[in-house]
């Protein structure tokens, strides 16, 4: 059996609106959170490894200096939303060579204070030069699938409605209130076939995770995680954006951890708009290509289906603070494989997965993804291992 290293705590702040908020204070709040669950001190911490996309320079080491976290290496990555699970990645790498014991992650973003509206591709990308905001790249994929695969508007609705739904159990999600179908494909057009209701909200927060050399007791055992950034793509390739890189990146993480996607019991996957969760249950072979839509209206991916997709809520429901986001996936992932994820408990939980997707970049297939497969502590009972 394979194991990376250990996750032995996590922490995040509540998602949502917090423009008052500095950065240094959510930090604060998940970084500690993390640190009191992994049963250790600040000044055990010796690397630290984080993720922000748009933080001012400098945000992580000045964020930690008040908690008794210096004099140590502070290694700040950008990776588009795949920022803070590219963070963990090499967290992960440096437990496993063997060079520190105790390796904090975490990930960062004060969104609401810097933007008013949609993201865009910068201008020198060919989708930002015509004006594409993210929503208009998601929409434009979501009618392209309609096309090949006759999806329904209600199939992309119901990714919203069942995040929505998982949400009203997670109190640090942005968004709380399950709506139908109808008031989902009612809410206003954003980008067709998209509406408002399909789309993710930018938010404020902070995620982390403490990471320990494998074998920790009580640690959910990381089995593996995989990061890959896109080939080559265009409008002409056959595959919609952002297929490929996570099925490459999928079958890699399969591969490391010795398992199939039969194998995993709970996903948390990046829906920033609902055909990305559609997309990615397909590319992590939960589906055959096209029969994502299909596979949300069966049930199969609820908080009572067989492989339950997205428990917190998703980015839909939770909220998409860019940086924060991979590893508030790690930490429902965590919450799940140790039995503490309340109302939203999947039941006997014993291989969860991760999946971020890192943004586009103009002419290749996505600019990063991460999948990372976790399994249940040892000592959880009843429980054995995979």
């Amino acid at each position: 059996m394979s194991e990376v290293a250990a996750i032995c705590g996590v922490g995040t702040t509540k998602f949502g609106k917090q423009p008052n908020v500095p950065a240094r204070e959510l930090a604060w709040e998940a970084v500690s959170e993390a640190i009191l669950d992994a049963e250790i001190t600040p000044e055990q911490i010796d690397a630290v490894f984080a993720g922000t996309v748009f933080g001012d320079p400098g945000v992580a080491t000045r964020s930690l200096q008040q908690l008794g976290i210096s004099g140590v290496p502070v290694i700040t990555i950008e990776n588009a939303c795949a920022s803070s699970t590219s963070a963990f990645h090499e967290g992960c790498a440096s437990i496993s060579s063997g060079r520190y014991e105790n390796v904090l992650a975490f990930g960062i973003e004060t969104m609401t204070a810097s933007f008013s509206g949609a993201i865009s591709p910068i201008p020198s990308d060919p989708e930002g030069a015509q004006g594409f905001a993210m929503p208009a790249l998601y929409g434009m994929s979501a009618t392209r699938y309609q096309h090949e695969f006759g999806i329904t508007d209600e199939q992309l609705a119901a990714v919203s409605v069942k995040n929505h739904g998982h949400g009203r159990h997670n109190p640090r999600a942005q968004h709380q209130k399950a709506p139908t179908i109808a008031e989902v494909l009612e809410s206003p057009i954003i980008s067709s076939p998209l509406t408002l209701l399909q789309c993710c909200s930018i938010a404020d927060a902070a995620a982390a995770a403490v990471l320990r050399p494998p074998g920790t007791p009580g640690g959910v055992r990381v089995r593996s995680s995989s990061l890959k950034s896109g080939g080559l793509w265009d409008q002409s390739s056959e595959l919609v954006w952002g297929w490929q890189i996570v099925a490459d990146t999928a079958r890699a993480a399969y591969e490391d951890a010795g398992v199939s996607p039969v194998d995993i019991d709970v996903f948390e996957v990046h829906d920033a708009f609902t055909i990305g969760e559609i997309v990615t249950t397909e590319a992590l072979g939960l589906a055959e290509l096209g029969a994502g839509g299909h596979l949300v209206e069966s049930g199969h991916t609820t908080l009572s289906g067989n492989q339950p997709v997205n428990p917190s809520g998703g980015l839909l429901s939770r909220g998409h603070p860019l940086g924060a986001t991979g590893l508030a996936q790690i930490a429902e992932i965590v919450w799940q494989l140790r039995g503490d994820a309340g109302a939203r408990q999947v039941p006997d939980a014993r291989l969860g997965l991760v999946e971020t997707m890192g943004g586009g970049t103009a002419g290749v297939d996505g600019n990063a993804c991460v999948v990372t497969v976790l399994e249940a502590p040892a000592s959880r009972n009843g429980i054995p291992p995979a």
